[in-house]
């Protein structure tokens, strides 16, 4: 198995409804772009990333949104050295299709109160949900680097609730540990490297608001 010495986690630069929740009234989330801001920070992480890398061939997987989409052109990595893969089951939290912002205001703060990995929007997705996503993929990835060819770097250019979800799932984190975890900021990254000892260890820690609350002993 040739698994990676890197896997590279990125946030979407920041997009139109990151600085104006009423786009989601006229817009698909889907459909919501960069904003000016979004794009110089996708190229300044575009330019650690190609430093990171070097000549070194890197595996691409991209949500199919559009700001993930604009986030990795403008990293302006070398094409001759990547494969992209556009996955849907790296997409953002699904809060359902024409979004009023006072009733997602309102949702907001019944999730905030019921708890964000098991409260469901009433048209969309709970962070349960998106964890399961987030897992399949995972099988996918795993399968991947059955490949002997495989390159040493993956790049998972998505959302910050993908991100904390995906690391909650490499990790064995409990939902209290994910749950007292804020997203990473717009372009910001996080890297699982592979040790000497074959385990991956997370690059930096996701900020915490709260400590954790967790109903038993796991581990």
């Amino acid at each position: 198995m040739a698994r990676p010495r890197r896997i590279v986690l990125v946030r979407h630069g920041e997009s139109t409804g990151n600085v104006d929740d009423s786009v989601y009234e006229r817009e698909p989330d889907h459909a919501l772009a960069l904003t000016e801001r979004g794009r110089r920070q996708a190229e300044a992480t575009g330019e650690r990333l190609r430093e990171l890398f070097g000549g070194e061939r890197v595996s691409v997987y991209v949500s199919p949104y559009r700001r993930t989409h604009e986030t990795l052109r403008a990293f302006r990595l070398d094409p001759g050295l990547i494969r992209v893969r556009e996955e849907p089951r790296l997409r953002e939290q699904d809060w359902g299709n024409w979004q009023d912002r006072d009733e997602v205001r309102l949702q907001k703060t019944y999730r905030d109160a019921y708890g964000h990995f098991f409260y469901r929007f009433v048209q969309g997705e709970s962070g349960a949900d998106v964890y399961d996503r987030v897992g399949g993929f995972l099988e996918s990835l795993f399968r991947s680097f059955e490949d002997p060819d495989h390159p040493p770097n993956v790049l998972i250019v998505t959302h910050g609730l993908a991100m904390r979800l995906f690391c909650m799932r490499w990790f064995h984190w409990t939902v209290a540990e994910f749950e007292s975890l804020s997203n990473p900021g717009n372009g910001e990254v996080r890297m699982l490297v592979l040790g000497d000892d074959g385990k991956y260890t997370l690059d930096r820690p996701f900020e915490r608001w709260r400590d954790p609350e967790p109903y038993g002993i796991t581990g």
